[in-house]
């Protein structure tokens, strides 16, 4: 673990910077807020990485080895936001800071990797869990959340630190990538529950219909409505809002990437998503280069915090293809959500 970065302030100092970040006191202090909070969120880089190779054994293990694996590292502007709208969260308690996501294709593949790590025996501290599936948000967000304090005897420094595993299936990852896509055009914060009444309908609709298809749950505002009046519903809605015609209009060219070889060979890979060009932008970076990648990443989000309307996020996901797949929100790429979308309206004429 030489290259890891390791906790350079207490959790006090962390949850002050916090503090500092939402209501800046000087400039210099700023500053300083900023160096913590990078400092603090390179170093669930280590504990989330080897979350991910256990996260991999156990989709070995429940015969899906197969499924999208990614982590990532939680975007400055997203943290700040979450400081903001909550107002006694502390920095140093935020538990998605660093996250690991797992796509698997259908709810018995999920509720397995649940059951795995239910029946799991390892140090890591089971903090607790949401299930957005048996109970989904009023936004039609559904998945499973899972809260770890990391802990390790060989490497006592990140003890403490929170992790978040989220696990989804594949129909749940189209929803939250179309919320995604839509939010980064039309500048919404439907992810947050904000935004126009009309939008924030169409995709709690979306979120009840999709829970039909996989026979769970639907969205508790419209779980009076029968299945066919929530995909008549939803077919109204999309056609009344343009939702095919705006999708397929942030069309993406995603040609430029920044290394000159295959990402395979790559651990850690920088997105810039620029959506007034309608281009990303891609660097990778070798196991070894932690350190360089994390230095980037603050960088480009002083550009964001400048005013410049970028996305940009440090992930691990593996080669080119499985980057997409795994934050296709970040190609633009919502073809699995129109055709779900396709599927709902050829399902309203047979029920």
């Amino acid at each position: 673990m030489n290259n890891w970065p390791i906790p350079e302030f207490t959790k006090s100092q962390v949850s002050k910077a916090g503090e500092t970040l939402i209501n800046p006191t000087s400039p210099l202090q700023q500053v300083m807020a900023f160096r913590i909070l990078n400092n603090w969120r390179s170093c669930h880089g280590y504990p989330i990485n080897t979350f991910q190779s256990t996260l991999r054994k156990k989709l070995v293990a429940i015969g899906v080895p197969k499924a999208i694996v990614a982590q990532r590292l939680k975007r400055t502007p997203s943290i700040i936001r979450k400081l903001k709208r909550f107002k006694h969260m502390q920095l140093s308690r935020m538990q998605d800071i660093g996250g690991l996501r797992a796509v698997v294709r259908n709810l018995e593949q999920l509720r397995a990797l649940e059951s795995n790590y239910a029946k799991s025996r390892f140090e890591h501290f089971f903090v607790s869990k949401d299930d957005y599936i048996l109970s989904p948000k009023k936004s039609g967000y559904r998945g499973v959340h899972i809260i770890y304090k990391y802990r390790n005897k060989k490497v006592p420094v990140y003890d403490g630190l929170l992790l978040e595993l989220q696990i989804r299936t594949d129909l749940q990852h189209a929803w939250a990538t179309a919320v995604e896509t839509i939010d980064t055009f039309l500048e919404f914060s439907l992810k947050a529950s904000e935004g126009p009444r009309r939008w924030l309908k169409f995709f709690a609709l979306v979120g009840s219909a999709f829970a039909h298809l996989e026979e769970t749950t639907p969205v508790p505002e419209y779980g009076h409505l029968s299945k066919r009046e929530t995909f008549l519903e939803v077919v109204q809605a999309a056609k009344g809002l343009g939702v095919r015609h705006k999708l397929s209009a942030f069309s993406i060219v995603a040609n430029h990437i920044l290394t000159d070889e295959k990402t395979s060979s790559y651990h850690y890979h920088l997105i810039e998503l620029n959506p007034a060009e309608k281009t990303v932008s891609l660097r990778s970076f070798g196991r070894d280069q932690v350190e360089l990648a994390n230095e980037e990443y603050s960088k480009k989000e002083q550009r964001i915090l400048k005013g410049e309307k970028l996305q940009i996020v440090l992930v691990s996901a593996g080669n080119i293809e499985t980057l997409k797949r795994a934050y296709p929100n970040y190609f633009l790429d919502t073809k699995n959500f129109v055709q779900r979308l396709d599927e709902i309206e050829t399902l309203v004429g047979k029920l």
